[in-house]
């Protein structure tokens, strides 16, 4: 565990894993075999990272990285010594992000987007755009195409959004979005975009590493 630095009132938090064969990207295992469904969780969260820091040069955020898997030295052999990296730590993925909301909070963030490196389509405009709607409405939600969300963004913890969600499947959203409106909360959508899950996903990726080539 590392001792933090400061948080910038704009705080984003990246979960991801630490690409160790066979323990993940499983689903694009039998397309890719297990050595490359981890280079390409590798290449994926490099991606992300890389869209971060674009983001930063115009724009006053701090950010974490949140790992499953491996361990800090890992961590820090495979993207630097530089960057904040905090364990998931135990329980579902809401339980996690429960976690990793309430500690921004704490360290006086006040406004909080959590993303993963599944989704290459999550650039710095799209961040930045997130953090511009998150000053007038309490959540920002990314819908991924699965039915899922690729980014949530909020101004403070709303636990209420993290319980009773079937996560991994097609509900994710709106269960989300129907927790919002139990809650009379205002919200604002991102662009729909597609995350990297299935082999026939695999060209998505592929066209974005043309772009950026």
């Amino acid at each position: 565990m590392q001792n933090l630095p400061q948080t910038a009132k704009q705080h984003l938090i990246i979960f991801t894993r630490y690409p160790e064969p066979g323990k993940t990207k499983t689903r694009l295992i039998p397309a890719l075999g297990i050595e490359g469904a981890a280079n390409l969780q590798r290449q994926m969260t490099e991606h992300t990272l890389s869209q971060v820091k674009h983001l930063q040069k115009t724009c006053a955020v701090s950010f974490e990285v949140r790992f499953a898997g491996g361990n800090l030295q890992l961590m820090q052999d495979w993207l630097g010594y530089d960057l904040v990296y905090q364990p998931q730590g135990e329980g579902d993925l809401g339980l996690r992000m429960t976690q990793s909301f309430f500690n921004a909070f704490q360290s006086s963030a006040e406004k909080v987007l959590t993303i993963g490196t599944d989704c290459p389509g999550v650039n710095d405009q799209i961040l930045a755009e997130a953090f511009e709607k998150l000053q007038k409405c309490e959540l920002v939600l990314g819908p991924a195409v699965d039915g899922g969300y690729y980014l949530i963004g909020l101004q403070r913890l709303i636990p209420e959004l993290f319980i009773n969600i079937d996560w991994g499947t097609s509900q994710v959203f709106h269960q989300t979005i129907n927790i919002a409106q139990t809650l009379s909360l205002s919200v604002a959508d991102l662009p729909r975009l597609a995350d990297i899950d299935r082999p026939e996903d695999l060209p998505i990726w592929e066209k974005t590493l043309r772009m950026t080539q």
